[in-house]
């Protein structure tokens, strides 16, 4: 692993930055703090800063020395709505709220290229820092194409990456083609008769219906999609009932779909609405289903690519492969992905504790690594003649 040495020479600056946006996560759309710092920063640096783009979104615009082409590089800011139990010294100070997906790295990392850049301004073409707000399901990428993003600000090629604790400090993964899932979130509710629990005759059990729905969903995967096509459909809420003895009106489930074929998503789609209305018939009671798409399938550019590993090989050595396997998780830099060709990667640091955990601890030696990987695709990419 090597480093930009002049990166490498304020990293005790990238941690210390990373640790105070972890100790104040903001949430989708609410990262006003978040925001104004990466504002004020890139503004001192010299680079031309616009803000609320997408609603918090912050996009910088750096020139380089010579003639060439522009560069997107793109990070999320927002923190998840969930408590962090790390016991930390610079652990979240708004209850409720954590960087337990990392996201708090991946915008010191964009900054600390950012940074180097505006030192050296050795590269052709710009730099485009595009800082993101609401990754986590709630349609930020989105936002800021609605807000003419790259209208505004073109870019020839775009790149971006997620922390990994799964992967080891110095590996840097990625997959060409079709890379991680689309999904979808649904919400349903069923509408049944209440009655005493010692008479369930005289109503009609939201619970029953609800729980025989669940197994009844968990069969479309299984029994209706092509086996050769991955394809999830997970009930993660079953809420219903206040008493022991009482059978509640309303029972209502949510959960989500992930799919890496179109095709699969409204298939999918379509029996979960013929499974809702079929048990409502059945039952005589009242199911709506309310099933929203919320990531597209994300897909990597392969020229972009075999650029990016050939650039992170300067940076990371063998570390750097075009191995990495299909996920099931998904990402909404797919929808920027669908406009910008790009490439998104993963990078490996230390830790077992999984993202989304409320333990997860993020591991500031990769800062230097991934503001080196921004840094050098400017630098070699910018210069490209494609």
């Amino acid at each position: 692993m090597h480093p930009l040495p002049r990166i490498e020479a304020f990293s005790d600056d990238l941690t210390a930055l990373r640790r105070d946006f972890h100790r104040h996560p903001e949430i989708g759309f609410q990262e006003h703090r978040t925001s104004a710092r990466i504002a004020e920063l890139l503004a001192g640096w010299g680079v031309e800063v616009t803000t609320g783009i997408g609603g918090t979104g912050v996009v910088g615009v750096l020139q380089g020395a010579r003639p060439g082409r522009s560069i997107g590089l793109r990070a999320d800011m927002d923190a998840l709505p969930m408590d962090e139990r790390t016991n930390l010294p610079y652990a979240s100070v708004n209850e409720g709220v954590f960087h337990g997906c990392g996201h708090d790295g991946h915008v010191t990392m964009l900054l600390g290229a950012a940074r180097y850049l505006a030192e050296t301004r050795d590269f052709a073409g710009r730099a485009i820092f595009i800082f993101q707000p609401a990754e986590e399901g709630l349609g930020g990428a989105r936002a800021m194409l609605a807000d003419g993003l790259f209208d505004r600000f073109p870019c020839d090629e775009l790149y971006g990456l997620h922390n990994s604790p799964y992967d080891t400090l110095g590996d840097l993964r990625i997959r060409p083609g079709v890379a991680q899932a689309g999904a979808a979130f649904f919400d349903i509710r069923i509408e049944g008769r209440g009655a005493h629990g010692a008479a369930p005759h005289m109503g009609r059990d939201p619970v029953a219906i609800g729980a025989a729905l669940v197994a009844e969903l968990q069969q479309i995967v299984s029994r209706e999609v092509d086996p050769t096509h991955p394809a999830v459909v997970s009930v993660t809420r079953f809420q219903s009932g206040s008493a022991y003895n009482v059978i509640p009106d309303v029972a209502e489930l949510a959960g989500t779909c992930r799919f890496l074929h179109a095709s699969d998503e409204a298939l999918i789609g379509a029996r979960m609405q013929a499974i809702c209305d079929g048990m409502a018939l059945a039952h005589g009671v009242g199911i709506t289903l309310d099933l929203r798409h919320v990531f597209s399938v994300l897909e990597n550019d392969p020229g972009r690519v075999r650029d990016l590993i050939a650039v992170a090989s300067e940076v990371m050595g063998e570390g750097a492969r075009a191995d990495a396997e299909l996920t099931m998780g998904s990402e909404d830099m797919a929808d920027l992905l669908a406009v910008v060709p790009g490439a998104f990667f993963n990078l490996g640091h230390g830790g077992s504790v999984p993202l989304h955990n409320p333990g997860f601890v993020f591991d500031d030696s990769v800062l230097p690594l991934g503001s080196s990987v921004f840094a050098r695709l400017v630098e070699r990419r910018g210069a490209a003649a494609s």
